[in-house]
């Protein structure tokens, strides 16, 4: 997982075509005909940047109508991920394209905005990063949500992402969970929201719940640590110690004090990291997140929490659970969903631990469908 947990605490630790070549003119006849594929392959160059050339204008006058020329856009919209470079289709008629044929509309390009949107108890997501991750990794899905009308704030927690404090001096959970727990106590009265936890955020979120229950709407666990009370992340994450090689080789304990003293945070090693963490994800974004991702603090992640009914237990829950997952394989999500059972568990298919990367079309069809869903009468 992002921090890889430090599910496994060190040994001596008690705590568990080359583009067409030019030759410059000569006194040589040449050949002026071309063979029928060099033919073929123009004209197929030709109908495509036609048929670009219209979706584009196309695309221009939509944003014209709704007064909005912003081209900004995630090329996840445009290039929905799969399991190898699609081909252009080849048309078997030899007759020419007219007017009335089908092309790619506008609306294959742009999200249109949910009507149902502002209707909702609340549309207003804040995402929770996991251990070593920050809110840069949520691009693209903060992309598609705003996109759809939602509100999004995504969060760096201290130590993490653009963040300045040094992760070896993290003491506490509290401390780490810090930004996020300022953010929910300045909402204003009546306002709330969905949290969204992917990896070690899912006991951050949970840590929020306890103390903030009636500014949370829903919560979303994606991938997630959903703790019980008086367990430590440490706990949970310890249970796969002997099953999971790949994360035990890919962990590297820091001791920010001393090799004598107990280690502080916990980096990864960067060859094993695509492995462990982004086996299904594209490689501009592995590339993303091995200059952006930082060390764990490990005081929050060996924090049991302390949860009650009243508190935690009044805030909906739900998980998302990613199928093709090397750092949490799919057996200890189950056993965390039997354990503390949630409201309703989705999956999420070809997805490895970081979603907002391998599946973010998915996974942001799934949030959607989470706040959509009704509140529930008293």
């Amino acid at each position: 997982m992002g921090n890889s947990w430090a599910c496994f605490a060190p040994k001596e630790m008690s705590f568990t075509g080359e583009p067409t070549k030019r030759f410059p003119n000569s006194s040589r006849k040449t050949r002026t005909s071309s063979s029928p594929r060099k033919n073929k392959g123009k004209l197929d160059e030709d109908a495509f940047i036609q048929q670009q050339a219209i979706a584009a204008a196309l695309l221009f006058r939509h944003h014209q109508q709704n007064d909005s020329l912003s081209l900004n856009r995630s090329t996840s919209l445009v290039f929905p991920s799969s399991p190898g470079p699609k081909k252009l289709p080849k048309s078997s008629s030899s007759r020419q394209r007219s007017r009335s044929d089908s092309l790619i509309q506008p609306h294959q390009l742009v999200i249109d905005k949910d009507p149902n949107v502002d209707a909702l108890e609340t549309n207003h997501f804040v995402l929770v990063h996991g251990g070593g991750f920050g809110a840069w990794c949520w691009y693209k899905i903060m992309t598609l949500l705003e996109e759809g009308g939602y509100r999004v704030d995504a969060v760096d927690l201290t130590g993490a992402g653009i963040h300045s404090f040094d992760t070896n001096s993290i003491a506490s959970l509290a401390q780490y969970v810090k930004p996020l727990t300022d953010f929910l106590e300045k909402l204003g009265d009546g306002e709330k929201v969905i949290l969204a936890g992917h990896d070690f955020g899912g006991a951050c979120i949970s840590y929020a719940m306890e103390l903030f229950p009636s500014k949370i709407s829903k919560a979303i666990f994606i991938a997630a640590a959903m703790l019980s009370s008086g367990q430590s992340t440490l706990d949970m994450f310890s249970q796969q110690a002997d099953s999971n090689d790949l994360m035990r080789q890919a962990q590297i304990f820091l001791y920010a004090n001393g090799k004598d003293q107990a280690p502080t945070a916990i980096d990864l090693d960067k060859t094993l990291v695509k492995d462990l963490l982004f086996n299904q994800s594209p490689a501009k974004d592995i590339t993303l997140a091995l200059v952006s991702m930082r060390p764990i603090p490990l005081a929050p992640v060996m924090e049991k929490l302390s949860l009650s009914d009243e508190d935690y237990g009044s805030v909906r829950r739900f998980y998302i659970v990613t199928q093709e997952d090397s750092a949490i394989p799919v057996s200890l999500q189950e056993s965390m969903i039997q354990i503390n059972p949630p409201e309703q568990v989705f999956w999420l298919k070809g997805s490895d631990h970081a979603p907002f990367f391998s599946r973010p079309q998915s996974l942001h069809k799934i949030l959607v469908e989470i706040a959509q869903i009704p509140s529930k009468q008293v």
